[in-house]
C-alpha cells in the first residue's frame, strides 16, 4: 500500500530531466512506497543497527497487537517507516485545519520523539548540575551522561577517538570554531579557500571574515548544466595555493550528494584540509569519518531528532591539538 501526499511547492530547482529545469511549480504529488523492515540479528554493536533492531521489533509488535484507524494501516508485514515512528512524536498527535498534522520540513529542523523529550525531562528533574565542575553526586552523574553522549556520537560517525568530538551549540558555531582557531592561525595572504555556491550562509560568512583578516582568497565552485555542483570545476580549482576546501556532503537546496572521498583525495594531494558540512547527511545516511578521511566535519542535533542548541565538530586529533582556544 502506498500513500500519496499533495505538497505545495513555492519554488523548486531540480534536475531538468525530472521536472524540465528550474521553474515555478504549483502542486506536486509524491507517491511514497511502502517500507518493509528487514530482518536483523538479535545482537548489535552500533547505534544504527540498534535502531534497525528496534524498528523490526516494533513492526512485529505492531502487526500483531497495534490497531489503527481504518485507512491508516497498510497490509500486515508492510508497515511504512512513518507508521512505525509517528507514534513516537507527540507533536504529530494533533490536527491542523481539520487534518492530521504532516510535517515535511526536516531539512530545516526535525521534530523530537518522546525518548528525547523524556531524556531532557530526566536531566532537569533528576540531575541538573554543571558538567566537569563539581564533585557532588548530581555533577558527577551529569558529567557521566555528558561523556556517554560524546561516546555515542563518536561511535555514530566512527571517530577514532572520543577527543575528536567537540560539542558546540550548533553546526554554525562548529564552523566558526574552525574558522577562528584553525583559519586565523594557518591562513595567510594569497592562500585560497574553496567553497561552492550552494553552501549554507553559516559556512560562507565565517570564511569571508577570515579572508578579510588574513588576506586569503575565497573561490566559489558553480553549477553544471544540470544545476548541480560542478565537481569537475572543483577538481580544477584545487591547486598548490589551496589551503582549505569547505563543502556540504548533501545539499538541502539541490538535494545532491558530493563525492567527499574524491574531494578529500584531491585536497590532500596539495596539502589542503577539508571541512565537511554534514548537517543533511548525518541524519539520513551512514557517515564514516575515517572512511571519508575529512579533516573536519560538523553536524547539528536539531536536524537529527535531537534537542535544539547542541551540535558537534569532528576534527582529526592532531589538528585539534594544534588549534588555540576560541571560546
Amino acid at each position: 500500500m502506498s500513500t500519496v501526499v499533495r505538497v505545495r511547492v513555492v519554488r523548486l530547482i531540480c534536475r531538468p530531466e525530472l521536472f524540465g529545469g528550474g521553474r515555478a511549480v504549483g502542486f506536486m504529488a509524491l507517491k511514497l512506497p511502502p517500507f518493509k523492515v528487514p530482518a536483523v540479528a538479535s545482537h548489535f554493536s552500533s547505534p544504527r543497527v540498534a535502531l534497525c533492531n528496534r524498528s523490526a521489533s516494533t513492526a512485529a509488535h505492531a502487526s500483531s497487537s497495534a490497531t489503527f484507524r481504518e485507512g491508516d494501516s497498510p497490509a500486515a508485514g508492510t508497515l511504512s517507516l512513518g507508521h512505525l515512528t509517528r507514534p513516537d512524536f507527540p507533536i504529530l498527535h494533533q490536527e491542523v485545519n481539520g487534518s492530521k498534522l504532516v510535517y515535511l520540513d526536516n531539512a530545516a529542523t526535525s521534530q523530537k520523539p518522546a525518548a528525547v523529550l523524556k531524556a531532557l525531562q530526566d536531566y532537569y528533574g533528576g540531575y541538573n548540575s554543571n558538567v566537569h565542575r563539581g564533585i557532588h553526586y548530581l555533577s558527577a552523574r551529569a558529567t557521566d551522561e555528558y561523556e556517554l553522549a560524546r561516546k555515542k556520537v563518536a561511535g555514530f560517525i566512527n571517530a577514532s577517538e572520543l577527543r575528536e568530538i567537540v560539542f558546540t551549540r550548533n553546526a554554525t558555531e562548529a564552523i566558526n570554531l574552525v574558522a577562528n582557531s584553525w583559519g586565523l592561525t594557518n591562513l595567510k595572504p594569497g592562500d585560497e579557500v574553496i567553497l561552492t555556491v550552494a553552501e549554507h550562509h553559516s559556512a560562507i560568512v565565517p570564511w569571508q571574515i577570515v579572508a578579510q583578516k588574513t588576506g586569503a582568497v575565497l573561490k566559489f565552485v558553480g553549477l553544471d548544466q544540470n544545476e548541480l555542483i560542478d565537481v569537475r570545476q572543483l577538481k580544477e580549482m584545487v591547486t598548490k595555493k589551496t589551503k582549505l576546501v569547505v563543502v556540504h556532503h548533501v545539499s538541502n537546496v539541490l538535494a545532491s550528494k558530493l563525492p567527499i572521498e574524491d574531494i578529500v583525495v584531491w585536497a590532500h594531494e596539495v596539502g589542503a584540509r577539508v571541512l565537511v558540512d554534514a548537517c543533511q547527511s548525518v541524519p539520513h545516511m551512514v557517515v564514516d569519518v575515517q572512511a571519508l578521511d575529512a579533516d573536519f566535519l560538523v553536524a547539528s542535533s536539531h536536524k537529527m531528532v535531537g534537542p535544539t542548541g547542541i551540535g558537534f565538530l569532528y576534527g582529526k586529533i592532531e589538528l585539534l591539538a594544534m588549534m588555540p582556544p576560541f571560546l
